[in-house]
């Protein structure tokens, strides 16, 4: 399995943000509350309309059951309001267009090779390497650090890690100071 990076560069983040808000008002949504929230991809794909009404939005996080309470950014507060407004409230937020094969049911939420699709599609756009679905939360916890760097022990609690070498690495960190490292020798 390929070790995925997050986005480093803030320009290509506002750059891929306005890509998908031209093209799909969901697929903007996702991107955005991905990098904005840090949740996996399977719990963005799990969150229904009733749970964005707030300011907050609260989970229990899919893969180790752990209570997840955020933030939705102010950001995209109306456009999370104007795409949610004709939706019922147990509706699936990233509803699939499609009827799904086997169940034959509809609004049911996109996979996550649909997802993956799509971040690709935009990847491939702004010629970046190794982006994936985890690529958001990485990206995330990459600017959380990058914007202060004492946030390392709340990464760390929130990615269950014990060693910070372990989170450094994670949002890629550590092959960025290796690089650094390297070109300032003489």
């Amino acid at each position: 399995m390929r070790k995925v990076q997050p986005i480093r560069d803030e320009r290509i983040i506002d750059g891929m943000k306005e890509y998908f808000y031209i093209r799909s008002m969901r697929n903007y949504l996702f991107f955005c509350m991905g990098i904005y929230s840090g949740l996996r991809v399977s719990d963005l794909l799990s969150l229904r309309v009733w749970q964005t009404k707030g300011t907050h939005i609260s989970m229990v996080e899919q893969k180790n059951k752990h209570a997840k309470t955020f933030i939705i950014h102010p950001s995209i507060r109306s456009d999370l309001d104007e795409y949610t407004a004709d939706m019922f409230p147990n509706d699936c937020l990233f509803p699939s267009r499609q009827v799904k094969t086997v169940s034959r049911m509809r609004k049911q939420p996109i996979d996550r090779t649909t997802a993956y699709r799509f971040l690709s599609k935009a990847a491939r756009e702004f010629r970046l390497k190794d982006i994936g679905v985890h690529s958001l939360r990485k990206t995330w916890a990459y600017r959380l650090y990058m914007d202060d760097p004492e946030n390392l022990a709340l990464l760390m609690e929130m990615f269950g890690h014990i060693d910070p070498r372990e989170t450094l690495d994670y949002i890629g960190l550590t092959q960025d100071m290796m690089d650094r490292a390297i070109l300032k020798l003489r």
